[in-house]
């Protein structure tokens, strides 16, 4: 394999005002890339920016009523504005959106390249349904998963619910050669909320991949993850604010899934089938 550079991320744990209306959204997303920029302006480059599941509005039944004004196609004005982003940073940028198709609403993460051009869109395939969340009331499952290259690292989207179904990480790793799993989340503060950690722990390491489990912040919100390869006293995983908005530099090591492999041998170790 030939050798890669570290991959420098930028996660944004961001808070989320009411967008009750399109042209609320629009504004809020427009002052959203401007302040990304402005601090990047004086921490410095990275190669991507990650920013949580729907990120373009209030995660709310309330906001989802009103999805025939606020979800947008892709060639709406969240993408655009985002797009600039990516052009005025030189960096891939990875934001989720409510998606309008042609039947009906969909929860996507949409990865645009360095220059703008839309990389990837990946929609939600397992949606929601316990707790805070209604999203099969609302939205249709996407049917295929998204993987992309940069930097010459495998990058492939997990929104949310996502994690919960090992046989996805599972996939993307073995059949894709994923090594870093963005997981995107709108997680609330009900009964799943202190199970998620547990999730994304044991996915980045079973599959000995990198995932960032990120959430945006707000008092119902809050506590993203950042998890390595391993998870030991010399690597630990990387917990975000409580509650507060919280951006975090994180550069992924390309040497440290291989060691971690090498050292810990179950993905090698698998049988071809278990059955009785």
């Amino acid at each position: 394999m030939e050798k890669r550079d570290p991959l420098k991320l930028l996660a944004y744990q961001v808070l989320i005002p009411d967008t009750p209306s399109a042209g609320d959204r629009d504004r809020y997303v427009t002052s959203l890339c401007e302040h990304i920029a402005g601090y990047l302006g004086d921490e410095g480059a990275v190669n991507v920016v990650i920013l949580p599941e729907l990120c373009t509005l209030e995660y709310s039944r309330q906001a989802f009523e009103s999805l025939a004004d606020l979800a947008e196609p892709l060639n709406g004005p969240s993408v655009e504005r985002f797009a600039a982003l990516a052009r005025t940073l030189d960096a891939v940028v990875v934001f989720g959106m409510a998606r309008r198709t042609d039947t009906g609403f969909r929860i996507s993460q949409v990865t645009l390249s360095e220059t703008g051009e839309i990389a990837a869109c990946y929609d939600k395939m397992h949606l929601c349904q316990y707790g805070a969340s209604c999203e099969k009331e609302y939205f249709e499952p996407g049917h295929r998963i998204s993987v992309t290259t940069t930097k010459g690292w495998t990058v492939a989207p997990l929104i949310c619910y996502d994690i919960r179904i090992p046989e996805m990480s599972r996939a993307l790793t073995l059949e894709h050669n994923v090594d870093l799993l963005l997981h995107c989340g709108a997680y609330f503060r009900d009964e799943s909320f202190a199970t998620w950690h547990n999730f994304a722990m044991t996915r980045a390491m079973e599959n000995q991949v990198y995932l960032l489990s990120l959430n945006r912040a707000g008092e119902n919100y809050g506590n993203s993850i950042f998890c390595p390869p391993w998870i030991d006293e010399a690597h630990p995983a990387d917990y975000f604010e409580a509650h507060v908005e919280d951006f975090r530099l994180l550069e992924l090591d390309p040497d440290l899934p291989e060691k971690t492999r090498s050292m810990y041998t179950f993905l090698k170790d698998r049988h071809e089938r278990y059955r009785l």
